[in-house]
């Protein structure tokens, strides 16, 4: 059978999880719902269990109209009589709009008449129109010029779960609560015994929710009307059954519910959590209290949790200025009071919620009725971590001591984990699309999780990590504990196992450092790069022979060097060189101060067997090499120049160091000084900052190319090259 569940903009993502775990078929998330397959079952399980949809309808046809009375014929052929008896009650609910049917009442009033009219004739009897609480609902939804008509199973909206017997101003519906609470991470905070407060509770339905959530009670078991009920195909035993199941989950579930605690400075607000409370039979479990925000604290010690609250936006209960010292409190609580709890605000005014002062994760955009709202979600502010955790090795991954199995993942690793499965799925088509085998998967997507992450595929798959240097205002220990769940979290995404991940820490390198190495392997691997093979060694150095985001410019570099002199400078590991040879270049050049570099690059020339005395290696200052050419017998002699200097380095010239900024005009026009007159320059760098000097466009024909160099697994990295092409200006 094929179904339609309705969500609230936002939500159709958390309504595709629960039918996953319902074991529906064919799962499609829309804008404003999921469209699905399945049994019965499976559609009565989601009336029954699902938190965040707002109805379940069992589509019948869908029809064009081109006017009313199509409308009209379309439903009379339906054969109603297979879905209520000519003694029940009906309603039809419309939703949408139809530029053929210019009222949407109008349309409704076709489609009740055809119903009617259809009985009368077959059955000599119609059934009864009831609006409130109908024993079968129709569900007509327009669209342009088509409709859908469909049985609607759930009867009422889902969010009504029967436990409100008293409200607030603006309470918030209870599936978006629910959802506010699985978005937070609350399901695992629950699982492992964390406790939940709602400082400002209003009339409790994040707490019950909550309870409902961790001790898995059915949303809809409170409920004594369903839309199927009525429903001359209901399976009255299925029904049943299935209730009983979930009555007993409830039963079971309330034995190990964690500390949940409800708080309000405002007496009425108070007195309504606790009839509803009541209503939902969780009074007992639950206390709430009229409390003022800083007194909001767990009555008994509890090391872990969720603070949940919804804080008035602005829109209705005061002016900006008096909620900002609101918004302020609540990240003084946490800081001072629950410095080991996460925090999750619902605020539809996030200029209130910079007030909080703590670092958010990336805000999820939902829907509060018509206004739209955020939801930020804050790590601890201060993590205990254990004497062992601290002083381990950074890729040391962290288990328990007992089992040796790995430790429980923190919602913020388990969203590090979904972030990596993301990318591997998008850059992975690209990739094999590309015959790409190597490329960056990770760049700290996540401040948190402040990595680089490279994937190189060659016989085996391995993987090249570099944390970034946290700052100083980052704690040592917060910083190597989340290192720790990003190396832990690494091989159970990714199926690669940890000896086939290195580690680095990257850090700004001073004089010599970026040229010694970290290590002694000699281990190489070899990958592959449009036709050239290329080798790259993981963890000798800090980086590994090969810079990824230059990729399409090799490659392009490849795509010129047909019949050219080429000159590669600052050559690294020759894999700009080995493109042009590759691509057709009579001769290469290959200069880098470096012998172990220009060894490096001899090898990957042999490895395509591109041999010969055409290919010339040339160990010098690439600065002093260039400027001796360029006065002397080198002037024209290239077609094709790649020149990609390092930000900074040491050097005999210019008082012992070069800086590009400072440095690259000389630098450009001793380049430009060794290129024939139709010949090509591409010059690049990865200073962010960098401003090219404008009395070069005076001298030379200059365009920017940066933008055509950007590979597709640096895009989320706009600014990681600057590159251009460089001509000399044709005379007139």
């Amino acid at each position: 059978m094929k179904f339609y569940a309705s969500a609230a903009r936002g939500l159709a993502p958390l309504l595709a999880n629960e039918l996953h775990q319902l074991g529906a078929r064919k799962i499609v998330p829309g804008e404003a719902g999921v469209s699905f397959e399945g049994e019965l079952e499976h559609a009565y399980r989601l009336c029954l269990w699902s938190r965040v949809a707002s109805r379940v309808l069992l589509p019948l046809t869908t029809v064009p109209i081109r006017d009313a009375d199509q409308l009209y014929n379309e439903a009379k052929a339906i054969r109603w009589e297979r879905h209520l008896h000519s003694r029940n009650s009906f309603a039809v609910e419309v939703k949408g709009s139809s530029s053929s049917i210019g009222h949407s009442k109008y349309a409704g009033l076709k489609l009740k008449d055809a119903i009617v009219d259809r009985f009368r004739e077959r059955f000599d009897e119609r059934p009864s129109v009831e609006l409130d609480t109908p024993d079968v609902r129709i569900h007509l939804h327009l669209r342009g010029e088509r409709a859908r008509i469909s049985i609607d199973l759930s009867g009422s909206s889902l969010h009504q779960r029967r436990y409100r017997v008293e409200g607030v101003i603006a309470p918030l519906k209870e599936n978006l609560a629910a959802a506010l609470l699985l978005e937070a991470g609350w399901p695992a905070i629950a699982r492992n015994g964390g406790g939940l407060i709602d400082p400002m509770c209003g009339s409790g339905t994040l707490l019950i929710e909550a309870a409902m959530i961790a001790a898995d009670i059915a949303p809809g078991l409170g409920r004594d009307y369903f839309g199927f009920l009525g429903w001359r195909r209901h399976d009255a035993a299925l029904w049943q059954e299935l209730l009983d199941e979930a009555q007993a989950r409830r039963e079971a579930g309330l034995v190990s519910l964690p500390a949940l605690h409800g708080y309000d400075h405002n007496p009425e607000a108070v007195r309504a959590s606790q009839a509803n409370l009541a209503q939902a039979g969780l009074s007992e479990l639950i206390r709430v209290q009229q409390l003022d925000l800083m007194q909001a604290l767990p009555e008994a010690p509890c090391e872990q949790g969720l603070l949940m609250v919804n804080p008035p936006y602005g829109e209705r209960l005061g002016e900006l200025n008096a909620l900002r010292p609101l918004y302020a409190r609540l990240g003084q609580l946490m800081r001072e009071h629950l410095p080991h709890w996460q925090l999750a605000v619902f605020t539809g005014n996030p200029e209130l919620a910079q007030q909080i002062a703590l670092p958010p994760r990336r805000p999820i955009p939902l829907q509060n009725g018509p206004l739209a709202c955020q939801l930020l979600r804050y790590e601890a502010v201060g993590e205990v971590v254990d004497e062992a955790a601290s002083k381990a090795s950074h890729q040391d991954l962290p288990t328990d001591q007992a089992t040796g199995s790995p430790l429980q993942h923190s919602e913020g690793a388990q969203m590090f984990a979904n972030r990596l499965r993301k990318n591997l799925k998008k850059l992975g088509k690209w990739a094999r699309r590309e015959a790409v085998s190597c490329y960056r998967l990770y760049d700290a997507d996540m401040p948190e999780y402040a990595l680089a992450i490279d994937l190189y595929r060659s016989k085996q798959d391995w993987l090249h990590v570099q944390e970034y240097q946290a700052p100083s205002s980052i704690e040592p220990e917060r910083a190597a504990i989340r290192l720790q769940e990003a190396m832990a979290i690494l091989p159970e995404t990714l199926g690669i196992p940890p000896e086939r991940i290195v580690l680095k820490v990257r850090k700004r390198q001073k004089g010599k450092e970026q040229y010694e190495k970290l290590a002694d392997s000699k281990h190489f691997i070899e990958v592959q790069e449009g036709p050239c093979r290329l080798l790259v060694n993981l963890s000798d150095y800090l980086d590994t022979g090969l810079f990824l985001d230059h990729r399409p410019t090799r490659l392009m570099i490849g795509q010129l060097a047909r019949r050219t002199r080429f000159l590669n400078l600052f050559a690294y590991t020759g894999a700009a060189t080995v493109h042009a040879a590759l691509g057709g270049a009579t001769t290469t050049t290959t200069v880098d101060m470096s012998h172990t570099y220009l060894d490096w690059a001899r090898r990957n020339m042999s490895l395509n067997e591109q041999q010969g005395n055409q290919h010339r290696y040339i160990q010098a200052d690439c600065t002093e090499w260039l400027a001796s050419q360029a006065r002397g017998v080198g002037r024209g002699r290239y077609d094709l120049i790649f020149l990609d200097p390092p930000t900074f380095s040491s050097s005999k010239r210019m008082q012992d160091s070069f800086d590009v900024q400072r440095d690259h005009p000389a630098l450009i026009r001793d380049a430009m000084a060794l290129l024939a007159s139709n010949g090509t320059l591409i010059f690049s760098n990865n200073f962010r900052r960098f401003r090219l000097d404008p009395a070069l466009e005076d001298e030379f024909a200059i365009e920017e190319i940066s933008r055509q160099t950007l590979p597709e697994d640096f895009a989320r990295n706009p600014h990681i090259h600057r590159c251009w092409r460089i001509t000399h200006q044709v005379m007139g």
